[in-house]
């Protein structure tokens, strides 16, 4: 776990300085705080950045940017390889010489051997950019679920890449300028989809794509996608003892894999089923006394802090527990809005115990996020499709679905009321439904929001994906979740969030491995309510957890909001839109605010 940054450039195209390279490294400190390298190709084509958190072969030989023997290629990779060794023994018996004990050397002398192709053999988490001295070209890829990021901007026949977008932006390699487009998409969903991102001619490389880059062209392409494959008939001959079996064999496997490790692994420990099959799945493969963190709240509503110290007892875990009230909460705001690299309305919570984490000694933690995104954790799961048939069922009659939702967008006080404005101005399939169940504000209020802080009134939505949508609608929410509030929100605040106190979190439930052994088990086994399919297939899960409502791990932010916060919330333009506005409303503005401010960034209409 890394950062990486780099710039390639055609030869009509200027290098990248040593103040910018310089500028790039400095940035991306806090992401590996270990050690640090610059490499330039022979002719400075290429250039090449790498901050490294050492966590497999400790030693100087997993320094990066790593160049191969020879010196045709070189990477900056930012991740874990999870089947490296299983990878490295491949090319063992092909008669292949390895000088280090690293995953990195493995992607190199496997890209050496097979090519682009390779990128189909990984598992794990990676964002990585390899330079072929010979051919003059590059080859970077991103990981099939999004958990690493890749950022890059094309300018004058030079890509310049980082692992954050802030990087880009205090290294001058972006403008200052706000993607109104972006801006728009963050106060509808309280996150940046990607590709987009808020600065304009910045994107963000999609989960399981790649690019090919040479003498200036680029080639974006995608190498895996989320596929749901249950075909009609299939149903009848499933079983579910038996997908309930292969999803613990799967599990197993995926746990095992995500304790690969030269130093100690830890746990984030919620309460929750998702991190409670975590340790339960670890103490099976015979890991004793792990490390578990959790962070209980002054709201016996959302603390769970007590079920997961007694889960950490029943499993024999070294348990770690932090109480956070407001005051505390706001004693570290101010480091957290610094740490942000995109706003979202969450991510202070994996701040929080990512620190806390870090302040024990870990290097690596584990959490069960992915859970309810791929086994029908949330209430979306039920409602979503409820809500497409009942804005199907208001279009019988021409024009009165449209009436009903334009009145209801501009009219109504409250907020839920104007989102379903939006969602009956729009195609009533599921996606619109997910769209306006789980966005922030309807879309006229996004765009009276997004007028503020750009100048642009009118923005172009952003495109929904083109991928073929799953056979049910349980599976279409479940691909829903999984490309949008998973990829987009929890996988980016994560990653920023840990890496921000040098700690590698990885997500054992976010594998492809396990992903394509059960997407093919129907959604009414795979999705059944309360997880009951992970349930069936970990029954270590003690009753205590599997029983209690759900709640999520999440923080008293309303009330915090109206005590000692209730002063970072005056005077935000979100108070004057003829709504009460909620904690999460007031939270979106309140983030982007702070994240213009510390990159200074001007919120002037854009032809100012």
């Amino acid at each position: 776990m890394c950062g990486i940054a780099g710039s390639l450039h055609s030869k009509s195209s200027p290098s990248l300085t040593d103040e910018v390279a310089t500028r790039l490294r400095v940035s991306l400190r806090h992401r590996g705080p270990d050690d640090s390298g610059l490499w330039r190709s022979a002719d400075g084509q290429a250039c090449f950045i790498h901050t490294r958190l050492s966590i497999l072969d400790l030693s100087a030989a997993g320094h990066q940017p790593m160049t191969l023997h020879g010196e045709r290629f070189t990477i900056t990779f930012n991740g874990e390889i999870y089947n490296f060794h299983e990878l490295r023994e491949e090319l063992l018996a092909r008669g292949v010489i390895f000088r280090t004990q690293t995953d990195t050397e493995v992607i190199l002398r496997l890209y050496e051997s097979e090519g682009r192709e390779m990128v189909k053999k990984l598992r794990g988490m990676f964002a990585f950019a390899i330079w072929d001295e010979e051919s003059k070209s590059c080859f970077c890829a991103r990981d099939p679920f999004g958990i690493k990021p890749f950022y890059y901007s094309v300018s004058e026949g030079r890509l310049s890449f980082a692992s954050e977008l802030r990087a880009l932006i205090q290294a001058g390699l972006t403008s200052s300028r706000l993607n109104p487009q972006a801006v728009a998409a963050y106060f509808e969903t309280g996150s940046v989809p990607e590709p987009l991102t808020l600065i304009e001619g910045v994107s963000c490389l999609k989960p399981g794509q790649a690019i090919f880059w040479k003498d200036g062209e680029m080639q974006v392409y995608r190498h895996w996608e989320p596929v749901f494959p249950f075909t009609e008939g299939d149903e009848s001959r499933c079983d579910a003892e038996e997908a309930a079996s292969r999803l613990r064999q799967a599990l197993l496997d995926s746990v095992r894999h995500h304790f690969v490790s030269d130093v100690p692994v830890g746990i984030f420990l919620s309460g929750g089923i998702d991190s409670t099959l975590l340790l339960a799945l670890a103490r099976e493969l015979g890991h004793e006394k792990i490390s578990t963190f959790s962070i209980g709240v002054d709201d016996p509503g959302l603390d769970e802090s007590s079920v997961a110290r007694r889960t950490a007892m029943h499993f024999g875990a070294d348990h770690h527990e932090k109480r956070l009230d407001d005051h505390a909460g706001r004693a570290i705001f101010d480091q957290f809005i610094t740490s942000i690299d995109q706003p979202s309305i969450d991510g202070f919570n994996t701040y929080t115990v990512s620190a806390f984490a870090r302040e024990h000694g870990m290097k690596v933690v584990l959490s069960g996020l992915g859970g309810d995104e791929i086994f029908g954790g949330y209430p979306s799961f039920s409602q979503v499709p409820r809500l497409a048939r009942l804005a199907r069922l208001l279009g019988v009659v021409p024009g009165v679905r449209q009436m009903a939702g334009r009145f209801m967008e501009k009219h109504s006080k409250s907020n839920r009321t104007r989102r379903m404005g939006t969602l009956f101005q729009s195609d009533p399939c599921v996606a619109t439904a997910y769209r306006a169940y789980r966005a922030i504000f309807s879309r006229r209020d996004a765009l009276r929001l997004t007028a503020h802080y750009t100048g642009v009134a009118e923005v172009c939505r952003h495109a929904r994906s083109d991928t073929p949508m799953p056979p049910t609608a349980e599976d279409e929410v479940s691909f829903c979740e999984i490309t949008g509030y998973m990829r987009n929100q929890l996988l980016k605040d994560s990653d920023v969030m840990s890496m921000a106190h040098g700690l590698e979190l990885r997500v054992p439930l976010v594998d492809r491995k396990l992903f394509d052994s059960i997407a093919s088990v129907p959604a009414r086994l795979r999705l059944r309510s309360g997880k009951r399919f992970l349930l069936d297939a970990v029954p270590e899960i003690p009753s205590w957890v599997a029983e209690q409502p759900k709640r999520g791990f999440l923080f008293p932010y309303q009330r915090w909001a109206e005590a000692s916060w209730s002063t970072l919330f005056d005077r935000l333009p979100v108070n004057n839109l003829g709504i009460q506005p909620s904690w999460f409303q007031r939270w979106s503005a309140l983030v982007l605010e702070h994240w213009m401010k510390t990159h200074s960034i001007s919120s002037a209409p854009l032809s100012a």
